[in-house]
């Protein structure tokens, strides 16, 4: 190529290098791998009626069963969890007699049943019963006689299952299943009529007040709820009964004065309830401001009490903010109070001479 270059330049040929196209690379690419034997290409589609093509499930449904036998009664009870991380609850209340390690063969059976009626092929089975997971797993021997029948019926039910596992799971671990079997056993349930569904819910935080730290983002204070309730004897919408009798409990301490809220104390002095806004403000003036004095937590709660504020975190705060005051972490004074507690150690008893 250099050689033809050189030629060509006196006839003011400038030489340029081709750039890469789609069409000659794949050319190229299939030249250099050409095969011996022709092979026609075939355009027809072998599967016409083939909507899509289903992939395996990388994570598998899980179960997990317990069972509870104790002076009460005996029940069972089994979670399905679908790979998404939905839960799905089963529970059963046993009439006749049950040792523990029969009622989690029990427990083990219906949770299979279940999972077969959901047409689930791969399944991870969870328990909390050593001498059930290892027999079923083959690897202790079976010599009860009671239980040979029940082993019998769960390797029956594994031949509906592409791929089934059986694994050991501390009780810790296992609470879900452990809270059914034990909540059913110690039900007496009516069997003319019906047992209406248990509803489950995590209440994040209490009725009565908001949390001081969320306070700032939000617009209502932490004595909303009770301030609402003094006013107009209303509650929160999502209030219990429990919370509701709370409420009222704690409404009883407090004093409402036009739009100012009041919290009595026991020597019935009024103290004015504020917001997380006025709350630092006062932490700032009370600790390091023009006659603070750098004191501690509770004799910081101490000062703003006398001086007739309250907030329902106030002892709390003021801890955790001389905690992370500078200057009192490089001025201090050294702690000498060992790290652990000191216990008195009494002489022996005077031996009689």
């Amino acid at each position: 190529m250099a050689r033809w270059q050189v030629l060509l330049s006196e006839f003011d040929i400038v030489y340029v290098s081709q750039k890469a196209i789609k069409g000659s690379a794949i050319a190229e690419f299939l030249a250099s791998r050409a095969l011996e034997d022709y092979e026609p290409l075939s355009f027809d589609f072998p599967n016409e009626e083939l909507m899509y093509v289903a992939t395996t499930e990388e994570h598998p449904w899980k179960l997990n069963f317990d069972g509870a036998s104790n002076a009460i009664g005996n029940g069972i009870g089994a979670v399905l969890v679908s790979p998404n991380g939905d839960h799905y609850p089963f529970t059963c209340k046993l009439d006749f007699d049950y040792r523990n390690n029969m009622a989690e063969y029990k427990a083990c059976i219906m949770g299979i049943r279940a999972a077969k009626e959901q047409k689930i092929r791969t399944l991870e089975v969870y328990g909390d019963s050593a001498l059930v997971i290892y027999q079923l797993r083959g690897e202790w021997e079976t010599g009860d006689l009671k239980l040979i029948n029940y082993r019998r019926v769960v390797l029956e039910l594994l031949e509906e299952f592409d791929n089934i596992t059986f694994n050991y799971l501390p009780r810790d671990e296992n609470q879900m299943a452990d809270a059914l079997a034990t909540l059913v056993s110690m039900i007496k349930a009516n069997k003319k009529e019906d047992v209406r569904p248990i509803q489950m819910s995590i209440s994040k935080v209490p009725a009565h007040c908001c949390n001081i730290e969320e306070e700032e983002k939000e617009d209502h204070p932490w004595y909303q709820d009770i301030l609402r309730y003094v006013r107009n004897r209303e509650y929160p919408e999502q209030a219990t009964e429990n919370d509701k009798r709370t409420l009222r409990r704690l409404a009883c301490e407090y004093v409402l004065d036009g739009d100012i809220l009041y919290k009595r104390r026991k020597d019935q002095v009024l103290l004015r309830c504020v917001d997380a806004v006025e709350a630092r403000q006062i932490l700032e003036e009370v600790h390091e401001g023009v006659c603070g004095t750098h004191a501690n937590g509770f004799t910081m709660a101490r000062q703003i009490m006398r001086f007739g504020y309250y907030w329902s975190t106030m002892k709390g705060d003021c801890i955790s903010y001389a905690k992370k005051c500078h200057k009192c972490q490089i001025y201090g004074d050294k702690i000498h109070v060992p790290p652990s507690p000191l216990h008195v150690m009494t002489s022996p008893w005077p031996f009689s001479m």
